[in-house]
């Protein structure tokens, strides 16, 4: 029963293709793959659903083939969002607990969590994630788990993740179609930084880079802590384009010349070195060098990586990056981006590869840097699981309740009827009491 519970299902709806994958999570906390499905993503557009129905029948047709080669039947996945929409802000909340003596609980800073999810965002926004930074007891700050503290002020700093409602409702009713039901629905950079990133860099400062199909995905940490999130409208697609109209080839055959004898460094690609394309229907073939196709390649690169630092830069850690960038997804195994990368920012860079949260059981076409979006969304939802069970109380029989169930103290609906009838009860005697017609 024990292995059932940690069996994890995701369903990654990327633009350039769709992953279904089921895992489960060893005695050793490490991820083994037991099967994983893929197809090309037709009905996605810069990592937002833009046709239902062809997003629906490429999802149906991994999650059954995943079924077949497991024989796991599974109702439940998480999924991962991503797209220009996406936007993080930062923000405070606090209140005043009722004694100093008693301790701090989870459930106090789940109250806290609640609080962010009430903030004022715009019409037809939603509020993704709620991700608690630092908090801060009677002034003392750089706290990070309060739980045990004794205090009567409890203020937290959070990292707020927003995103479009009918975004996630499209992603909501592509799953549904399926037959299954979407346990939780994370971002993807945040998912990606799950798979590749060690603890000690997410202490030490560093930002994940995840170079996908339509988008480029972003993750600041320092201290352990999320410091910034971003989504930047293009990815390896622009690229492919790029070459496409240079070269004035078929976008095919620009995706294999990338893939191929691409480099992101003009400098280090060879002048000798030509390839031949053929022509279209019969035309006569095209020659590109080598180098001509990496200055196209470097110009679209340079532009995504200023962006990536410009997010960086408005995370407000960028002077304490220790660990630099880490870069993974499809895009950042093109040849010599490392060296592009360290020659532009200055920052050290290594590929993120998914190897060191999997299991060695595991299927070994997984440990790529285009999986590690997948890989992360089981580690990051199973995360996700386990914090919820942590808030449920162990303490406790509600001497009212038949059978003496435990109280949920996070049950505010059954507090906020009292607190307005005794409000009520106030403002009625103050009333009586200054005016004589009352009397």
């Amino acid at each position: 029963m024990a292995q059932k519970e940690h069996l994890l299902a995701a369903v990654d709806i990327g633009t350039t293709k769709i992953v279904s994958i089921v895992g489960k999570l060893t005695e050793n906390k490490k991820l083994e793959i037991l099967g994983m499905s893929k197809t090309v993503s037709k009905g996605v557009k810069r990592g937002v659903v833009q046709n239902i129905e062809e997003t629906v029948n490429a999802i149906n047709t991994t999650v059954t083939e995943v079924k077949k080669q497991t024989g796991i039947q599974f109702n439940n996945v998480f999924v991962g969002i991503a797209g220009q929409h996406i936007k993080s802000v930062r923000n405070r909340g606090y209140f005043n607990r009722d004694s100093y003596d008693e301790e701090i609980t989870k459930a106090d800073i789940q109250r806290l969590v609640d609080d962010m999810y009430k903030i004022p965002i715009d019409a037809g926004e939603e509020i993704i994630h709620v991700l608690p930074q630092n908090f801060v007891v009677d002034n003392e700050t750089g706290i990070k788990n309060p739980v045990g503290i004794s205090g009567r002020r409890l203020e937290g700093n959070f990292h707020i993740v927003i995103g479009q409602i009918a975004s996630a409702k499209n992603i909501s009713k592509c799953i549904d179609r399926v037959g299954l039901n979407v346990e939780d629905l994370i971002l993807e950079p945040l998912a990606s930084s799950e798979a590749v990133l060690t603890e000690d860099e997410k202490e030490a400062g560093v930002v994940l880079v995840d170079i996908g199909g339509g988008t480029t995905d972003i993750a600041v940490f320092y201290d352990d802590t999320i410091r910034h999130t971003a989504v930047i409208p293009f990815g390896g697609n622009v690229v492919t384009n790029d070459i496409k109209e240079g070269c004035s080839i078929l976008k095919r055959q620009a995706e294999s010349l990338k893939i191929t004898f691409g480099s992101a460094l003009g400098d280090l690609a060879q002048e000798d070195k030509i390839v031949t394309i053929p022509g279209i229907s019969g035309r006569d073939p095209k020659e590109i060098s080598f180098k001509s196709l990496a200055y196209i390649i470097q110009s679209r690169m340079e532009e995504i990586i200023d962006a990536v630092m410009f997010e960086v830069d408005n995370s407000g850690v960028i002077d304490k990056l220790s660990a630099g960038i880490v870069f993974t997804g499809g895009g950042a195994l093109l040849r010599h981006l490392p060296q592009l990368v360290k020659f532009r920012t200055g920052l050290d860079v290594r590929i993120g590869y998914p190897a060191e949260q999997l299991a060695a059981e595991s299927i070994e076409e997984v440990n790529q840097p285009m999986y590690s979006t997948s890989v992360g969304l089981l580690l990051k939802g199973y995360d996700n699981k386990q914090n919820q069970k942590d808030l449920i109380p162990d303490a406790g029989k509600d001497k009212d309740k038949p059978g003496g169930e435990p109280e949920d103290p996070l049950d505010q609906n059954r507090i906020k009827p009292n607190i307005i009838d005794n409000l009520k009860t106030t403002i009625d005697r103050i009333f009586k009491e200054n005016d004589p017609e009352w009397k």
